[in-house]
């Protein structure tokens, strides 16, 4: 009996560590029910078990499904009910394709739900009556469809319900009044009715009412005008007074020409430059978590306590203004993975730019590396193993599965942050083209850290994918040896100041001992940092054509292809170094000799 319990445990066990994912299951139902070709969602694997990586599927920061668009992608199927059993699911965008059939009362199931798109497909029969369990309904968008009979009741219940538009169907009957008091609503093109208290046709827009109900709107109006007047005009005399008086407190009013207000994409918040100059106590400079190229990084509080980082950028001036900055923003914002850095929100004023992050309580990978506090632990050496394969399928994730492709152009492990279990996640991605965006004619300003940088973006500003390779790999000497990228002390000990020629002499003499940080103890294997160490120096060649691509070096760090690859690099290292000796041997023997002392040059620009 015993031992048939002890099976019947491990069967359990081993059935549960297969289990599939019900969220991957759902989205691969869903693809298959919209009769999706080879290229549409080819990235959608039902092998993956986190489908947090798929194309048009977003995540929150515990990997659940908060919002898939797949609009306007020519669908021609049905909708999958199987869709109901994502409740963390926040919008649902399937508008412009040719989906066929009912609305699956499944949906109804979703109570999550903020935003339900289906606009301009071919589906038919009645509207859910079980769409009125969606309690958080914001937006609810069937025009252009087939649907008939009449408007369920039940979506009367909807109180936080801002926008219903039904507009360009079969629908009939009356229309339940409360919906009528819906801010923003569209019923046209249907065959309704309004009830004995509205003595007109509902084929209409409440932006575009009879007359009737325009005095009341311009009354409105101006009396919240003049309270507004008399609101600004206290304010003013109070700030007086204060001044006047010696008062410190401080007054938080927004910024001249700001406008609060929520945008539409994805599930960015915009934020009121208020809620943030509180948040970050007027951005002092005790909540400053850091600074670098792009501007100063905040800690801050919401309102709500959740704490944030709040990146105030410096050096942007956009041509086109607040919408050019948005379209970045919603660039960046559509980059998820569970090793990039979710955006949650940002704030534009007419002269401020500001992003908002999550805030990570392990800080930075260069903090834990160097910068540690008294009583606080170093980076184990499992942990770093964790961090730089983290970074790397960050990196390629933003190189190969992000459309445009997000070059970084400033990695390095201060900008790789930690999450509450020290998972890698990579900051800062699309900055660069966000500051840069100002130059409309020029588009080759370096921007990153010396050290960092590769030789070729350093002299022609240009950058690709493989300039990030070359700072992945410096970022590979940091976890390994804790030193920074240029460290002028090490000229006391007549040393290399640049970390890469200084760890390329130790291998050449391998003496890898000597390499790894010391505040390890010995406690690392011998073999992986040889391994991380032959990585690095495969990523940083001074040729950007040679160095591997991030897919290529996640899978060397799982341990495939390293050894071809070295063995190959070896090669061409050794010929380049007896190039450069002859060459040498030739100029102390004063013979004529003229040569490039850049193609010969074996750890790149300086």
């Amino acid at each position: 009996m015993d031992f048939l319990l002890f099976v019947s445990l491990i069967l359990a066990c081993l059935c549960s560590s297969v289990s599939p994912d019900p969220q991957g299951d759902a989205l691969i139902a869903l693809k298959l029910s919209l009769n999706a070709s080879g290229h549409q969602l080819s990235d959608w694997n039902e092998n993956q078990v986190n489908p947090c990586t798929w194309s048009r599927v977003y995540c929150d920061s515990n990997y659940k499904v908060i919002q898939v668009s797949l609009a306007m992608m020519g669908f021609t199927g049905r909708l999958a009910p199987r869709i109901g059993t994502l409740k963390y699911l926040t919008t649902l965008s399937l508008q412009g394709n040719g989906i066929t059939g009912d609305i699956p009362k499944e949906l109804g199931n979703l109570t999550s739900l903020i935003r339900l798109d289906l606009e301009n497909n071919r589906l038919t029969g009645e509207i859910p009556q079980s769409l009125g369990n969606l309690k958080k309904l914001q937006f609810l968008t069937l025009s252009q469809n087939n649907l008939s009979g009449s408007i369920p009741e039940s979506l009367a219940n909807l109180s936080s319900l801002n926008d219903i538009q039904l507009d360009s169907n079969n629908l009939s009957g009356r229309i339940p009044e409360q919906l009528l008091e819906v801010p923003k609503y569209n019923f046209s093109g249907n065959k309704l009715d309004c009830g004995v208290n509205y003595g007109q046709p509902c084929a209409f827009n409440n932006a575009d009412q009879g007359s009737s109900h325009k005095p009341i709107g311009l009354i409105i109006g101006i009396s919240v005008a003049f309270v507004a007047i008399l609101v600004i005009v206290g304010l003013l005399l109070f700030w007086c007074k204060a001044r006047h008086k010696g008062y410190k407190r401080e007054v938080f009013v927004d910024v001249p020409g700001e406008v609060d207000r929520r945008i539409a994409f994805g599930q960015l918040k915009r934020f009121a430059w208020r809620e943030l100059q509180i948040a970050t106590d007027n951005f002092s400079e005790k909540n400053v978590l850091g600074q670098g190229g792009f501007g100063k990084v905040y800690k801050g509080v919401l309102a709500d306590n959740t704490k944030v980082a709040v990146k105030r950028l410096t050096d942007y001036e956009s041509p086109g203004g607040d919408a050019a900055f948005q379209r970045e923003v919603e660039m960046i914002s559509v980059a998820v993975h569970r090793n990039l850095l979710r955006l949650i929100g940002f704030c534009t004023t007419p002269t401020e730019r500001l992003l908002v992050y999550p805030f990570m309580q392990n800080l930075s990978v260069a903090y834990r590396l160097r910068e540690l506090k008294p009583g606080e632990s170093v980076l184990d050496w499992p942990t770093r193993k964790q961090v730089a394969l983290g970074t790397a399928r960050g990196l390629e994730y933003l190189h190969a599965h992000c459309s445009p492709k997000i070059i970084h152009r400033d990695v390095k492990a201060a900008n790789v942050l930690l999450d509450e279990d020290f998972e890698a996640v990579v900051g800062d991605f699309g900055l660069a083209k966000l500051v840069d965006i100002r130059k409309t004619n020029v588009t080759t300003q370096v921007r990153g850290t010396m050290g960092h940088i590769a030789p070729e973006y350093l002299s022609t500003g240009k950058s690709s994918e493989r300039t990030d390779v070359f700072g992945y790999g410096i970022m590979l000497l940091e976890i390994v040896t804790g030193q920074r990228a240029i460290d002028f002390s090490r000229l006391e000990e007549e040393d290399d100041v640049l970390l890469l020629d200084h760890v390329k002499k130790l291998e050449r003499e391998k003496r890898l001992d000597a390499i790894v940080d010391r505040n390890l103890k010995k406690n690392f294997n011998m073999q992986e940092v040889e391994m991380m160490i032959k990585v690095a120096l495969l990523c940083t060649q001074a040729t950007p054509e040679d160095r591997p691509p991030m897919s290529e070096v996640v899978r060397m760090l799982e341990g495939e292809g390293l050894a071809e690859r070295w063995e190959e690099w070896q090669h061409v290292e050794v010929h380049r170094r007896q190039e450069y000796e002859r060459l040498q041997r030739r100029f102390d023997w004063g013979e004529d000799s003229v040569y490039n002392q850049d193609a010969i040059e074996l750890s790149g620009g300086r």
